[in-house]
């Protein structure tokens, strides 16, 4: 290959081992300047510890990297960001403590010559990368902590755009963002792309990867199998692409959904909680998924985080098949049989040194146990059966669920809110960073739980989810429900209609 023609990133022969899996054998992958290139496969596949193996965050056993055809070292991270490779992780990498204006430089403040801190210009730029580029107003002055999951996603890339980059890569950037938010962050990896930056976009939702990339490359079992060019019909591309991720043909991805039942499992009275939402009134039946939709801070999750008592409301009443009760916390949620799965696992959610089986049955011990024992015969029975219909992808039960990937950690949530037998399931971002055929699992698990008639509440920035997966739509702007609308088949002028009113 000529100079002229040669990568802009070329990773040969990397392979990576960890205790008792084998996360990378031999890949291969060539990024070219100014192209954007989507990295697809499923959860465990190996695409996100290749991607911090050229970070700089994880040290390869074997191969070799070249930028611009200059051996890259191994290097930590700071030194990789130096020579302009910046990645944006699927885990939040911000301290919470500081401010969106600290944690975008972090690493990279602007000083005088006597090496003091440039607050003010650091402030100043910060701001305009969030006006100007991203499209997002986010405050420099906000701590980070008091954040929303899809704003600490938009710190995190505004992070990565701070610094001159030749390759940029993003590990399930979208996961909590918004059509009209996703279209921004487009927009600015189309920019940098036109200027030569080469981006590697990794994504779980094929149809994201196929609009923003020209070539698609696969992962399965920590190995290069395949590559497409993004090019053709496109549904013809996505079975290509599928069958390649899973080694096998999928059914449609959305099951169909049983009628509800005429029972009223759920019924939520003027909740409100000023700050948050207000005057939040509606009905779930037993046997029905009710989607929530909306904007950013519109309210869909402190209103789950209000029904499961994470968060309680100040004021309004909950009622369970017509009987009004007190839910103060989780445990008096648990004992109403109400389950819920949280937008964000690593602050809410998993226990990250605790192994997998901990993790599921946490919240499921007492029916577990016998005279204050749990049966750990039980318990790794009924984990394990939910771990193998989830396709949990893990050594053994007894891994350290921090050790997973982040999609294998989602599933395992999931599995512990099923775990429950929750006769209510309030499933917030259920499917954030989970591979297309655990989803397609998932939502089979969910339509066969509604059949039995469990009642569940559906909050996710996936419209196309929301709506292959509901059989009523409310819609939530401001803190409070601007509209409902019935089923409709999943389509882009469903979604122009749900943002019709989340956005008006």
């Amino acid at each position: 290959m000529s100079p002229a023609s040669s990568p802009l990133l070329a990773m040969r022969g990397i392979s990576k081992r960890y205790p008792g899996v084998q996360a990378l054998a031999g890949v291969d992958l060539e990024l070219g300047r100014g192209e954007l290139l989507g990295l697809v496969g499923e959860n465990g596949a190996g695409k996100s510890t290749l991607m911090k193996v050229l970070a700089g965050a994880e040290r390869r056993d074997a191969g070799e990297i070249l930028l611009e055809d200059r051996p890259l070292a191994a290097a930590g991270p700071a030194e990789v960001r130096r020579l302009g490779v910046n990645m944006v992780y699927q885990e939040f990498n911000l301290v919470p403590s500081l401010t969106v204006a600290e944690n975008v430089v972090l690493g990279a403040e602007p000083r005088t010559r006597l090496g003091f801190l440039r607050r003010r210009e650091e402030r100043e730029r910060v701001a305009r990368l969030f006006r100007e580029e991203i499209g997002v107003p986010l405050d420099p002055d906000a701590p980070v902590e008091r954040l929303s999951v899809a704003e600490r996603q938009m710190v995190e890339i505004g992070r990565a755009l701070f610094v001159s980059s030749k390759v940029l890569v993003l590990d399930e950037p979208s996961s909590a963002l918004t059509p009209r938010e996703l279209e921004r962050l487009f927009a600015v990896l189309r920019r940098l792309a036109a200027a030569g930056v080469g981006v590697v976009y990794i994504s779980h939702r094929l149809g994201e990867v196929l609009e923003l990339c020209s070539r698609v490359v696969v992962l399965r079992d920590g190995r290069t199998v395949a590559g497409f060019r993004v090019e053709g019909d496109p549904r013809a591309l996505t079975r290509g692409i599928v069958r390649a991720m899973v080694g096998r043909e999928l059914s449609e991805e959305y099951p169909d959904l049983p009628p509800p039942q005429p029972r009223e499992a759920l019924r939520v009275e003027s909740l409100s909680s000023p700050g948050r939402f207000q005057e939040i009134s509606f009905g779930l039946r037993a046997g029905e998924v009710l989607g929530l939709a909306g904007l950013v801070g519109a309210g869909r999750s402190d209103v789950l985080a209000a029904i499961y008592g994470a968060a309680p409301a100040a004021s309004g009443r909950i009622l369970l098949d017509g009987r009004p009760v007190r839910i103060a916390r989780a445990a008096d949620a648990l004992a109403e049989g109400i389950g819920l799965v949280t937008e964000d696992r690593a602050r809410f959610g998993i226990v990250p040194d605790r192994s997998v089986r901990e993790n599921v049955s946490l919240a499921s011990l007492r029916a577990l146990s016998t005279f204050g024992f749990v049966r750990r015969r039980r318990e790794s029975e009924e984990v394990g059966t939910l771990a193998r219909d989830l396709a949990v992808r893990a050594p053994s039960l007894e891994s350290r669920i921090v050790d997973l990937s982040g999609g294998n950690q989602q599933k395992a949530l999931v599995a512990r809110a099923l775990l429950t037998r929750a006769r209510i399931l309030l499933l917030d971002e259920p499917t954030r960073g989970v591979d297309v055929g655990a989803r397609a699992e998932l939502y089979t698990l969910v339509a066969s739980l509604v059949s039995k008639g469990a009642a569940v509440l559906l909050a996710s920035s996936d419209l196309l989810e929301v709506l292959g997966m509901s059989h009523r739509i409310l819609v939530f702007r401001g803190g409070r429900i601007v509209g409902e609308l019935p089923r409709m088949a999943p389509s882009r002028e469903a979604q122009e209609k749900v943002m019709a009113l989340a956005a008006a």
